[in-house]
């Protein structure tokens, strides 16, 4: 790897053993820029936090909850059909491959992936990219799992995890995108974000994204809206994390979660709703705000596709398909394709 790249984006390489290292930004890098996108978002008219920092340790403990939430059919619908892969994901993977990972989280899903490449291959090298320290973990635990595995970590944002691979080595890649975060980007960052990984891709390499499909208004808003109150709990941990990092003095208890389906965009979006008029001050981002009685702090927007557009924005993006697969319900689908 170069020693420029390694310097110019402040990264601190961890060699934790002979199976596993790990680059991350030193700490003053994360905090400086939280601090400054939390000023940033935070002194609009239409305010929002961006969904990236949902995901500190009890953030990313919280997600998982959700996963298992009877009302997410994301997670189980999308393990059912990487099931499907087992089988006819080989007749693609015509040689050694690395996995590359954008947002690794837990693992759960990437095991069926290592599964199948642990049949073809005689090592194995992981190369997960997320911005939430639970990477070290789950990297850990899967080394013990996998004999054959060799993982180089990386702690950071999709976007500065593709420059740091880009210029890494000369390795085939495989590079996944489960669940549905691609569905948080706006289209246009999507489209640019799309660009971005294929620009990253070399001829050979193959790149698998989840996306979810359109369906139902009840289904999506109960997916987002638990019975348990769980979403709601990790919507508001991200204020937490806030009042914790950038000593701030957001009262959670005036605050509700809110969900709506909005049909004509075709997104789930999340807000968070203050239920007071009230004042917040984030003192490490030199930041007093006032919000309004039902006023609406965006956390997330999760947006569903149909076949048809996703063909349509994969082509437009210097993509090829090689294969789409959906579940019995066709409710999401994984589709594999190789760069232009």
């Amino acid at each position: 790897m170069s020693n420029t790249i390694q310097k110019n984006l402040d990264y601190k390489k961890y060699v934790v053993s002979s199976k596993l290292q790990y680059f991350k930004p030193h700490a003053t890098k994360i905090q400086k820029t939280f601090a400054e996108e939390i000023s940033y978002s935070l002194n609009r008219d239409s305010k929002f936090i961006d969904p990236k920092y949902f995901y500190d340790n009890k953030g990313s403990d919280l997600f998982k909850k959700i996963c298992s939430l009877p009302e997410y059919y994301p997670t189980r619908t999308e393990i059912s059909i990487l099931k499907q892969l087992r089988d006819e994901l080989p007749s693609y993977l015509d040689e050694h491959f690395r996995l590359v990972e954008l947002g690794s989280g837990t693992s759960v899903k990437t095991r069926l992936i290592l599964d199948i490449l642990v049949k073809l291959q005689d090592t194995i090298e992981y190369f997960p990219i997320d911005i939430s320290e639970i990477l070290t973990e789950s990297s850990e635990q899967l080394l013990k799992d996998y004999d054959r595995l060799h993982i180089t970590g990386l702690i950071d944002t999709y976007e500065d995890g593709l420059k740091f691979l880009k210029t890494f080595d000369d390795k085939k890649n495989l590079i996944i995108f489960l669940g549905s975060s691609f569905g948080n980007f706006s289209p246009n960052d999507g489209y640019k974000f799309l660009q971005k990984i294929n620009s990253t891709m070399k001829h050979g390499d193959l790149f698998l994204i989840g996306l979810d499909l359109v369906k139902d208004k009840q289904i999506l808003e109960s997916a987002y809206d638990d019975s348990q109150g769980v979403t709601a709990k990790f919507n508001l941990n991200i204020l937490s994390r806030i009042n914790d990092e950038l000593d701030a003095d957001f009262y959670l208890k005036n605050f509700s979660h809110y969900v709506i389906y909005n049909e004509e965009e075709q997104r789930i979006e999340m807000y968070l709703k203050s239920l007071v008029n009230q004042s917040v001050m984030v003192s490490k981002s030199n930041l007093l705000f006032n919000l309004e009685k039902d006023e609406l702090i965006l956390t997330e927007h999760s947006h569903k596709y149909k076949l048809s557009q996703i063909s349509k924005l994969l082509h437009s993006t210097g993509f090829k398909i090689k294969h789409t697969w959906l579940d019995n319900n066709n409710h999401f689908s994984l589709t594999l394709a190789s760069k232009n």
